[in-house]
């Protein structure tokens, strides 16, 4: 085997093991956000991303499930309010998603 063909055998191998709760696009770019803010709410994440409130729930659910997300519900001035943040567990499995990206697009 060369060693164009092992890096390449390496970075395939990478990308199956890439974590595919964060690679998912939108809840990526969910993460992208609220890696750099201490947290969001749901209308500032739905105005950044795009996605419908559906869509943004959904995902919301499937990365609070994987435990990335804690989700606070409360009421302001007798309307409900969502914030959402990363857990620790959210913040160190985003890190190690960039970086295993990071490699393999070197």
């Amino acid at each position: 085997m060369t060693l164009d063909e092992k890096k390449i055998k390496e970075k395939t191998s990478a990308i199956s093991e890439i974590d595919k709760i964060i690679h998912e696009p939108a809840r990526m770019l969910i993460m992208s956000y609220l890696f750099v803010l201490e947290s969001a709410d749901f209308i500032f994440l739905r105005a950044q991303t795009g996605l419908t409130w559906g869509n943004l729930s959904s995902h919301m659910t499937k990365l609070e499930k994987a435990k990335y997300v804690s989700i606070e519900k409360k009421f302001i001035r007798k309307k409900p309010h969502t914030i959402a943040g990363l857990t620790e567990e959210g913040k160190a499995a985003f890190k190690k998603y960039r970086k295993e990206m990071k490699q393999i697009l070197e």
